[in-house]
Formats: structure tokens, C-alpha cells, sequence
């Protein structure tokens, strides 16, 4: 099943969290995110089905225990989200960080060849992107237009995106031309490697001891412009923490690789052990271990 191309969440959610951060600050935001998530937990029947069965199947958790880890993944999900738009807006302070493996995002950057970072909807990947400001070169962040057009307008008027620039995904295939042309000006373009929408390229592959579809979009552009890469990840320590770790693996280059398969696999493997690690921060609400890939082109 392919994901939709939208996330829930209106803009008058966004507003009144906000005004609870700016008036009383973030742990009384999250007091208030229990209630949300209880209310996602009644009154969202797709994405409690598809994180349902993520529980039962991938981990092994049912019964009372499952309704309890899917209350705990909605809640931090939202808390990635209200310390993605308090860090923006000028709260990082708050917030304290890691960083492992920052030399090889350092490394990238002084090649000279531009570079591809590859992350998923695990942890809390926008807050990499605003802290990868450290590394002082430009980061083009390749996603789907899925945010509702008011809701990104607002965001933006209240935080700082800094060095980013986003190249939206079109039909017509022309956001690789902007991504071929910040490469070429030794840019570090940002992508996602787990979701897919209808009319993507998949590949079926092992993941967490089930079968799963992976889109080949970014493992084909790192293998057609013979650009260096890392997967990169951003988790937040613990429930109610207000710290996160932003996590490299070494750079890679596809010269020394077979073949974009070779790098999907790098990749999975790289992603089930952030996901071991970390179970109740994967947000993927559908069903991402479906048998079928409706709508997309699947590839041997």
C-alpha cells in the first residue's frame, strides 16, 4: 500500500499548541499532547490499524500492552512535532544534543562532490535538518508538497528554516534537474528512503522480518550522479526529554557499491537498528508492510 501523500493535523491545532508553547512553555504543551493523543487513539481508526499492526507484527506487542505502546507512539510523535516548531521558533536552548559521527557530515562537505544524507520518518528528521546548520553549507531538503499550503505558510512565518531550501517532489519529474544542479554546486540534498505514493518505482525487500516495499527514487539518484552518502538520524532520547541525539554513519560512495541494490540494503540495515532501538518513534501511519504496492511500478 502506498503512503497517501498527507499527514493529519489542521491548522487550528497548529495555533493552539503554540500559543501553549509561547505562553507556558513546552512541558505544559505536552501535558496538553496526552489529550491529543488519546483523542488519535479513539477517533483515528487508519493510522491506529496500521500502527496497530505494526505492534503485533513487527515487535511481538498485543493485547493491553499494544494499546498502550500505540498511545505512547502518538504522543511522541507529537512531541517531535512541538519541539520541531519550539526549536525553529527560537527555543533551542532549551534542548540539549548529540552528535555521533558529525566528522563524517564534515567529511561530505569537503569533498567536493556534493553529497545525498538519507533518513526516514523515524525520530525526528526536521530537527536534523535545522541543526545540520552547523555543518555551514547549503541543505536542500527533497519532499512531497503533502502539508496543507496554510499550514506550511504559518509554520514558516514563525520559524527559522535557515540554510534550507526545500525542492519539491513534481510529476513531471523535473525536481531532478534542481537536485543535479545543487549537487553539482557541492549541496547536500536530503531525502527520505521508506515512503512511496502512487506512481513511484519500488523495490520489495527484508525489513524487520517481513516483507516490505521501498521506494528507489533517492539509492537511484545517488547511483546516477556518483555522489557520496550517509544515512543520517535524529531520535529523541526519551519520552518527555527534551534532548536528541543526531546520529551519521560513514560516508559512503556508490563507486565502491554494486549497484543501487547494494545501497538499499545498507540502508534497511542501517534503519532496523534505529528502529530496534527506538520502536515507539516510527511514524508511518499506514499500512507499510502491506502485501501489495497499489499504484506503484514494481521492480526485480
Amino acid at each position: 500500500m502506498a503512503w497517501k501523500g498527507k499527514t493529519r493535523g489542521g491548522l487550528l491545532g497548529y495555533k493552539i499548541f503554540i500559543s501553549v508553547l509561547n505562553t507556558f512553555g513546552i512541558k505544559p504543551a505536552y501535558w496538553l499532547l496526552r489529550v491529543v493523543a488519546a483523542y488519535f487513539v479513539l477517533f483515528s481508526p487508519s493510522a491506529f490499524r496500521s500502527i496497530k499492526k505494526y505492534y503485533n507484527q513487527i515487535h511481538g506487542v498485543k493485547g493491553l500492552k499494544a494499546y498502550s505502546a500505540i498511545y505512547s507512539n502518538f504522543y511522541v510523535f507529537g512531541q517531535t512535532i512541538l519541539d520541531k516548531v519550539a526549536i525553529m521558533s527560537g527555543m533551542k536552548e532549551k534542548y540539549s544534543y548529540d552528535f555521533v559521527g558529525e566528522e563524517y557530515l564534515i567529511e561530505l562537505k569537503k569533498k567536493g562532490r556534493g553529497g545525498v544524507l538519507v533518513s526516514a520518518h523515524l525520530g525526528n528528521w526536521d530537527i536534523a535538518g535545522f541543526l545540520l546548520k552547523r555543518i555551514d553549507v547549503k541543505i536542500n531538503v527533497v519532499m512531497f508538497e503533502a502539508e496543507h499550503q496554510k499550514i506550511k505558510q504559518y509554520l514558516s512565518s514563525i520559524m527559522d528554516s535557515g540554510n534550507m531550501k526545500v525542492i519539491p517532489i513534481k510529476r513531471d519529474l523535473s525536481h531532478i534537474i534542481s537536485i543535479r544542479k545543487a549537487l553539482a554546486n557541492n549541496e547536500i540534498i536530503c531525502m527520505h528512503g521508506d515512503r512511496f505514493v502512487q506512481g513511484s518505482r519500488v523495490i520489495q525487500k527484508d525489513f524487520m522480518g517481513e516483507k516490505a516495499y521501498f521506494p528507489t527514487g533517492v539509492f537511484s539518484i545517488i547511483e546516477k550522479f556518483k555522489v557520496p552518502y550517509t544515512f543520517v538520524y535524529c531520535m529523541k532520547s526519551s519520552k518527555d526529554s527534551l534532548h536528541y541525539e543526531l546520529s551519521s554513519t560513514p560516508v559512503l560512495d556508490p563507486l565502491n557499491k554494486n549497484g543501487e541494490n547494494e545501497i538499499i540494503n545498507d540502508y534497511i540495515k542501517t534503519l532496523e537498528g534505529k528502529l530496534i532501538q527506538y520502536p515507539d518513534q516510527w511514524f508511518n501511519y499506514y499500512d507499510f508492510w502491506s502485501k501489495t504496492a497499489t499504484g506503484a511500478i514494481i521492480e526485480e
